[in-house]
């Protein structure tokens, strides 16, 4: 089987806000036509507001699939995305990743905040940690994520990040990049590999 047919669903992550910069809207909104030109589908936090609502709603606008996963709590804050195909409300944040996990083919870290940081880094830490070998994507929209790729190299020259603890996202500058990164990526990952967890959150 091609293996670029494997990237049926990305996952994104992204602010529940604006952002400051226009380019951030305008980036979240282009990438959400080519998913839905390239038939793969937005697996995404549920929101209906921000970036999230910006991306969910160009999907929808052309005429591509869109699975939300949202938290009971956070139904009313994110206002519920209402247009998707697929919502599915989850008891828990836990539980809301897992899906999202399970779901997606790849994933992708558009501008956002601590929530969307978090959610980078978790699934950078289970890479790390061997759990999966899905690609993990920084969309670094006019420098965006600069900082945290500073603070990655930190850690490597401070050996914190070392041999054998690879954390290697594919950075990319522009949305019109990322599918094709995407795309080149999983070409190393073998249908085996990408089904070899269902990653169990591990609750602090």
């Amino acid at each position: 089987m091609d293996s670029m047919s494997t990237l049926k669903a990305v996952c994104v992550y992204c602010g529940s806000g604006p952002g400051s910069n226009p380019k951030f809207v305008e980036s979240a909104r282009t990438f959400g036509r080519i998913l839905a030109e390239n038939g793969i589908r937005l697996v995404y936090g549920g929101g209906s507001i921000g970036l999230m609502g910006a991306i969910a709603d160009s999907v929808i606008d052309h005429g591509g699939q869109v699975t939300g996963i949202i938290p009971d709590f956070l139904k009313a804050r994110e206002m519920m995305f209402r247009r998707a195909q697929e919502i599915i409300v989850t008891r828990d944040m836990h539980e809301r990743k897992r899906l999202m996990f399970e779901r997606a083919d790849a994933f992708v870290a558009l501008p956002g905040g601590v929530g969307t940081l978090e959610e980078l880094v978790e699934q950078l830490t289970w890479a790390q940690l061997g759990r999966h070998k899905k690609p993990i994507l920084m969309a670094n929209i006019d420098g965006f994520w600069d900082p945290l790729c500073a603070l990655f190299d930190h850690m490597r020259a401070m050996q914190f990040i070392r041999a054998g603890l690879t954390v290697a996202p594919v950075v990319v500058n522009s949305v019109e990049e990322i599918l094709p990164a995407l795309r080149d990526a999983t070409r190393y990952v073998s249908e085996g590999e990408k089904e070899m967890t269902t990653v169990e959150p591990e609750r602090l």
